[in-house]
């Protein structure tokens, strides 16, 4: 049975703590195994994470440079509702209809509607995504908008 009294660490678990600064027979003298000068030779903790010796650092460089990718971004087959005016009424729109219809040449992803032109037919239009004013010229012109999952 263990008693209280015989409790101990682990043997070789505890070490010696390193004593710096005493001597040069310690091994670890008087510049204590930090170099000559510098900052990284001084008291304290250093530098944090990111600095560059007053450089301004990378993460506070980066929005304002251009040209980097949106992450995950969104790639869609857009059409203006003005392309869409020469139609029949009723038509459904999809994007497999207006590929076979010619309108649309290729399929760069799911359909997205804009609201560039003007519409006067009533159209039932099935898109992955439309613009707030495209909504508004398809509800206007009678017909319909589903949003369909791409």
């Amino acid at each position: 049975m263990l008693k209280l009294n015989e409790l101990a660490p682990k043997e070789g678990s505890k070490k010696r703590r390193r004593r710096v600064g005493r001597g040069i027979s310690a091994g670890q003298g008087a510049s204590c195994g930090f170099g000559m000068r510098g900052q990284k030779s001084r008291s304290g903790s250093g530098t944090r994470p990111g600095f560059e010796g007053g450089q301004m650092p990378l993460y506070r460089r980066i929005p304002k440079l251009k040209h980097f990718p949106l992450v995950n971004q969104k790639q869609y087959t857009i059409i203006n509702i003005g392309k869409l005016a020469n139609l029949a009424a009723s038509f459904e729109v999809t994007l497999e209809t207006l590929m076979a219809e010619g309108i649309i040449t290729t399929n760069d992803g799911p359909l997205k509607i804009l609201g560039n032109g003007e519409i006067n037919v009533a159209l039932t239009v099935k898109a992955a995504a439309f613009s707030e004013s495209a909504k508004e010229k398809i509800t206007q012109a009678g017909g319909s908008w589903e949003v369909i999952e791409a």
